[in-house]
């Protein structure tokens, strides 16, 4: 077996690194970019690694009720869905705590999951948060909304509106 050397005066093309770092910072800006404004503050993040930073420092109690709004769920839905009393949640958001690494990230993956939802119905908030409440066959007949208690229900939330924004089952 003869082994080629990289000559470009023997035809073989020399690898350029230009060209595949020039693709990837093209696929950098082509990345959608997620916030969520709570309150005063703005948190916006463009990776995985950026959800990771958000997370490990806490987003406040306020953030939940940016969701309730978003998904057009009522408050107490949305407290029930994260298992926190009502009570509590006054408490902590009076006192200006923050959510727990889990809830931050559930509130960080549930903001891309409705901007990607809105997306898929065109803008029209009102057709998708009616969709949210409906029970859904590809969700075993559960509702939308009523997934949103975990990363997996979230992912399969997901799936489902991939599923319908290319034409199958959702």
């Amino acid at each position: 077996m003869a082994i080629k050397k990289d000559d470009t005066s023997a035809g073989t093309k020399m690898y350029n690194p230009k060209k595949s770092i020039q693709r990837a910072r093209g696929s950098k800006a082509g990345r959608p970019t997620w916030r969520i404004k709570v309150t005063e503050e703005e948190y916006v993040w463009a990776t995985k690694m950026d959800r990771v930073t958000i997370i490990r420092k806490g987003l406040p109690y306020e953030s939940i009720e940016v969701i309730s709004q978003r998904a057009g769920l009522p408050i107490r839905h949305v407290l029930s869905l994260f298992g926190i009393p009502q009570t509590t949640y006054n408490k902590k958001k009076r006192d200006k705590d923050l959510l727990s690494g889990r809830d931050s990230e559930v509130v960080l993956v549930l903001t891309e999951l409705l901007d990607f939802g809105l997306e898929v119905f065109n803008n029209e908030a009102e057709k998708f948060q009616r969709w949210l409440k409906k029970p859904n066959i590809s969700l075993g007949s559960a509702t939308p909304e009523n997934l949103f208690d975990s990363l997996t229900g979230i992912q399969e939330v997901r799936n489902s509106l991939n599923r319908l924004e290319y034409g199958n089952l959702a």
